[in-house]
């Protein structure tokens, strides 16, 4: 067995989270007088977090005191809707379920804020997904590895025995920075063209060849 321990990104990896996330802006725009935005821009955007997601949203000469206000409504907002439109993709359960099976312990490392990749976790993956770390103010978000880590203290398994599963440059400096392999699937919120050139030990076009790779 080639690893021990997968560990997954959230949104554009496991989940298809766009059209919850595209509505939230799009409240807070309106909510704060702003032009909507469309769902390429707001696909472009992701990959950073919340309040980087809003910052890329709303207009960049917005006073801070304001942006704050409109941060908080919009992380509410989202919190409150996060699980309305959004689905794992296609297969995701299955694969999940199929490397549990063959012991590889799994666990979903985010930017999204901690209490929605604990809710999305336990609707969508309570059996499979052992643990689940998001974005908080105890701990420094993605790019630094320390979330990563922390994962995998929690899991029991080094990093030279674990694997990542994203779908960004975010990712993919994440693995870099924690030493790990990292694997890019394409069906996110990245074109395929820009993952490659990041050069991922693999890049992922069916969530079945994550089984293959692992095992």
């Amino acid at each position: 067995m080639k690893y021990q321990a997968v560990i997954f990104d959230l949104d554009g990896t496991l989940l298809d989270t766009l059209t919850d996330l595209w509505n939230a802006v799009n409240a807070a725009c309106k909510k704060y007088g702003c032009a909507p935005r469309t769902r390429l821009q707001v696909r472009r955007a992701l990959g950073n977090g919340l309040e980087r997601l809003l910052r890329l949203s709303l207009p960049e000469d917005m006073d801070e005191n304001r942006f704050q206000v409109a941060f908080q409504f919009f992380r509410g907002y989202y919190l409150k809707h996060c699980d309305e439109e959004t689905r794992p993709y296609e297969g995701i359960p299955e694969l999940l379920r199929k490397l549990q099976q063959k012991g590889i312990r799994l666990a979903i490392v985010s930017n999204k804020a901690h209490p929605a990749v604990r809710e999305l976790r336990d609707r969508y993956f309570p059996e499979t997904m052992q643990v689940a770390i998001g974005e908080s103010v105890e701990i420094r978000r993605k790019p630094a590895p320390d979330t990563v880590f922390k994962a995998l203290e929690e899991l029991g398994i080094p990093k030279e025995q674990a694997v990542y599963v994203g779908d960004s440059e975010v990712d993919k400096k994440t693995a870099d920075n924690a030493g790990m392999d990292c694997f890019l699937v394409t069906w996110g919120f990245r074109d395929r063209d820009e993952l490659a050139a990041l050069e991922p030990a693999a890049l992922i076009d069916r969530p079945e060849q994550i089984l293959e790779k692992v095992v």
